[in-house]
Protein backbone atom coordinates (compact mmCIF):
# COMPACT_ATOMS: atom_id res chain seq x y z
CA UNK A 1 0.00 0.00 0.00
CA UNK A 2 1.42 3.38 -0.94
CA UNK A 3 1.58 6.39 1.34
CA UNK A 4 -1.02 8.13 -0.83
CA UNK A 5 -3.68 5.95 0.81
CA UNK A 6 -2.85 7.63 4.12
CA UNK A 7 -2.75 11.18 2.81
CA UNK A 8 -6.53 11.12 2.60
CA UNK A 9 -6.58 10.65 6.33
CA UNK A 10 -4.94 14.04 6.60
CA UNK A 11 -8.31 15.56 5.76
CA UNK A 12 -9.32 14.63 9.28
CA UNK A 13 -5.98 15.88 10.51
CA UNK A 14 -6.77 19.19 8.81
CA UNK A 15 -9.70 19.57 11.19
CA UNK A 16 -7.18 19.48 14.01
CA UNK A 17 -4.24 21.39 12.48
CA UNK A 18 -3.00 23.97 14.98
CA UNK A 19 -3.48 27.63 14.16
CA UNK A 20 -0.76 29.03 11.95
CA UNK A 21 -0.07 25.76 10.13
CA UNK A 22 -1.36 25.66 6.57
CA UNK A 23 -2.85 22.62 4.85
CA UNK A 24 0.11 22.66 2.45
CA UNK A 25 2.58 22.52 5.34
CA UNK A 26 0.68 19.65 6.96
CA UNK A 27 0.46 17.55 3.79
CA UNK A 28 3.89 18.61 2.60
CA UNK A 29 5.53 16.84 5.52
CA UNK A 30 3.88 13.54 4.59
CA UNK A 31 4.68 13.99 0.91
CA UNK A 32 8.29 14.88 1.65
CA UNK A 33 8.65 11.59 3.51
CA UNK A 34 7.82 9.60 0.39
CA UNK A 35 11.01 10.74 -1.30
CA UNK A 36 13.28 9.52 1.47
CA UNK A 37 15.14 6.24 1.36
CA UNK A 38 12.87 4.62 3.94
CA UNK A 39 10.72 1.69 2.98
CA UNK A 40 7.08 2.54 2.32
CA UNK A 41 6.00 0.14 5.09
CA UNK A 42 8.12 1.87 7.73
CA UNK A 43 6.96 5.24 6.48
CA UNK A 44 3.33 4.21 6.77
CA UNK A 45 3.84 3.03 10.34
CA UNK A 46 5.57 6.31 11.19
CA UNK A 47 2.81 8.38 9.56
CA UNK A 48 0.11 6.42 11.35
CA UNK A 49 1.85 6.83 14.70
CA UNK A 50 2.26 10.58 14.20
CA UNK A 51 -1.31 10.99 13.04
CA UNK A 52 -2.66 9.02 16.01
CA UNK A 53 -0.57 11.07 18.43
CA UNK A 54 -1.75 14.34 16.90
CA UNK A 55 -5.40 13.27 16.80
CA UNK A 56 -5.20 12.08 20.41
CA UNK A 57 -3.84 15.44 21.50
CA UNK A 58 -6.42 17.39 19.54
CA UNK A 59 -9.18 15.07 20.76
CA UNK A 60 -8.24 15.85 24.35
CA UNK A 61 -8.30 19.58 23.57
CA UNK A 62 -11.76 19.28 22.02
CA UNK A 63 -13.04 17.36 25.03
CA UNK A 64 -11.61 20.03 27.35
CA UNK A 65 -13.22 22.87 25.41
CA UNK A 66 -16.62 21.22 25.11
CA UNK A 67 -16.98 19.46 28.47
CA UNK A 68 -16.71 22.64 30.55
CA UNK A 69 -15.27 21.15 33.74
CA UNK A 70 -14.77 23.02 36.99
CA UNK A 71 -11.23 22.99 38.37
CA UNK A 72 -12.22 20.37 40.92
CA UNK A 73 -13.88 18.17 38.29
CA UNK A 74 -10.92 18.53 35.93
CA UNK A 75 -8.48 17.40 38.61
CA UNK A 76 -10.46 14.18 39.05
CA UNK A 77 -11.57 13.67 35.44
CA UNK A 78 -8.29 13.86 33.48
CA UNK A 79 -6.54 10.92 35.16
CA UNK A 80 -9.59 8.73 34.44
CA UNK A 81 -9.71 10.05 30.87
CA UNK A 82 -6.01 9.32 30.37
CA UNK A 83 -6.45 5.73 31.57
CA UNK A 84 -9.54 5.33 29.37
CA UNK A 85 -7.56 6.62 26.40
CA UNK A 86 -4.67 4.26 27.12
CA UNK A 87 -7.08 1.32 27.24
CA UNK A 88 -8.76 2.53 24.05
CA UNK A 89 -5.41 2.80 22.26
CA UNK A 90 -4.73 -0.87 22.99
CA UNK A 91 -7.98 -1.84 21.27
CA UNK A 92 -7.37 0.59 18.43
CA UNK A 93 -3.97 -1.02 17.85
CA UNK A 94 -5.86 -4.17 16.89
CA UNK A 95 -8.23 -2.17 14.69
CA UNK A 96 -5.38 -0.50 12.84
CA UNK A 97 -3.64 -3.85 12.43
CA UNK A 98 -6.78 -5.18 10.70
CA UNK A 99 -6.92 -2.14 8.42
CA UNK A 100 -3.25 -2.47 7.58
CA UNK A 101 -3.60 -6.18 6.87
CA UNK A 102 -6.55 -5.48 4.56
CA UNK A 103 -4.58 -2.76 2.77
CA UNK A 104 -1.57 -5.04 2.35
CA UNK A 105 -3.70 -7.84 0.90
CA UNK A 106 -5.86 -5.55 -1.23
CA UNK A 107 -6.52 -7.04 -4.65
CA UNK A 108 -5.61 -10.56 -3.56
CA UNK A 109 -7.70 -11.08 -0.44
CA UNK A 110 -9.21 -14.54 -0.10
CA UNK A 111 -12.66 -15.35 1.26
CA UNK A 112 -11.06 -16.80 4.40
CA UNK A 113 -8.97 -13.64 4.93
CA UNK A 114 -12.02 -11.44 4.37
CA UNK A 115 -14.01 -13.34 6.99
CA UNK A 116 -11.13 -13.29 9.46
CA UNK A 117 -10.62 -9.54 9.04
CA UNK A 118 -14.36 -8.95 9.41
CA UNK A 119 -14.51 -10.94 12.64
CA UNK A 120 -11.45 -9.17 14.02
CA UNK A 121 -12.79 -5.72 13.12
CA UNK A 122 -16.16 -6.44 14.71
CA UNK A 123 -14.40 -7.90 17.74
CA UNK A 124 -12.52 -4.63 18.17
CA UNK A 125 -15.82 -2.72 17.92
CA UNK A 126 -17.29 -4.96 20.63
CA UNK A 127 -14.29 -4.39 22.89
CA UNK A 128 -14.61 -0.62 22.45
CA UNK A 129 -18.29 -0.80 23.44
CA UNK A 130 -17.41 -2.95 26.47
CA UNK A 131 -14.68 -0.50 27.44
CA UNK A 132 -17.08 2.43 27.26
CA UNK A 133 -19.60 0.62 29.43
CA UNK A 134 -16.92 -0.37 31.95
CA UNK A 135 -15.83 3.26 32.32
CA UNK A 136 -19.31 4.68 33.04
CA UNK A 137 -19.00 4.10 36.81
CA UNK A 138 -15.41 5.42 36.80
CA UNK A 139 -16.44 8.65 35.10
CA UNK A 140 -19.62 8.85 37.22
CA UNK A 141 -17.45 8.71 40.34
CA UNK A 142 -15.75 11.97 39.32
CA UNK A 143 -18.44 13.80 37.30
CA UNK A 144 -22.18 14.38 37.50
CA UNK A 145 -24.31 12.22 35.20
CA UNK A 146 -24.99 14.93 32.63
CA UNK A 147 -21.29 15.61 32.19
CA UNK A 148 -20.60 11.89 31.84
CA UNK A 149 -23.26 11.73 29.11
CA UNK A 150 -21.79 14.83 27.46
CA UNK A 151 -18.31 13.32 27.53
CA UNK A 152 -19.53 10.13 25.85
CA UNK A 153 -21.36 12.17 23.19
CA UNK A 154 -18.22 14.16 22.43
CA UNK A 155 -15.97 11.10 22.49
CA UNK A 156 -18.25 9.05 20.23
CA UNK A 157 -18.71 11.86 17.72
CA UNK A 158 -14.97 12.37 17.45
CA UNK A 159 -14.36 8.63 17.11
CA UNK A 160 -17.04 8.37 14.42
CA UNK A 161 -15.38 11.18 12.46
CA UNK A 162 -12.01 9.44 12.71
CA UNK A 163 -13.47 6.07 11.73
CA UNK A 164 -15.39 7.53 8.79
CA UNK A 165 -12.32 9.30 7.47
CA UNK A 166 -10.16 6.22 7.91
CA UNK A 167 -12.53 3.64 6.46
CA UNK A 168 -13.50 5.92 3.59
CA UNK A 169 -9.97 5.57 2.25
CA UNK A 170 -10.44 1.92 1.31
CA UNK A 171 -12.65 0.42 -1.39
CA UNK A 172 -15.12 -2.26 -0.49
CA UNK A 173 -13.77 -5.80 -0.66
CA UNK A 174 -16.04 -6.63 -3.60
CA UNK A 175 -14.59 -3.74 -5.61
CA UNK A 176 -11.19 -5.43 -5.86
CA UNK A 177 -11.97 -7.31 -9.05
Amino acid sequence: MKITRWTGILVLGALFIPAGVTQAQATGDAQAGTSSGQSSQALEDQDIALLRKDIGSKKKQLVAVNLKLTDSEATKFWPVYDQYTADLVKINNDKYAVIKEYANSFGSITDAQALDLTKRALGADERVAQLRVSYIPKFAAVLPGKKVATFYQIERRLQQMIDLQLTGQFPLVQDQQ
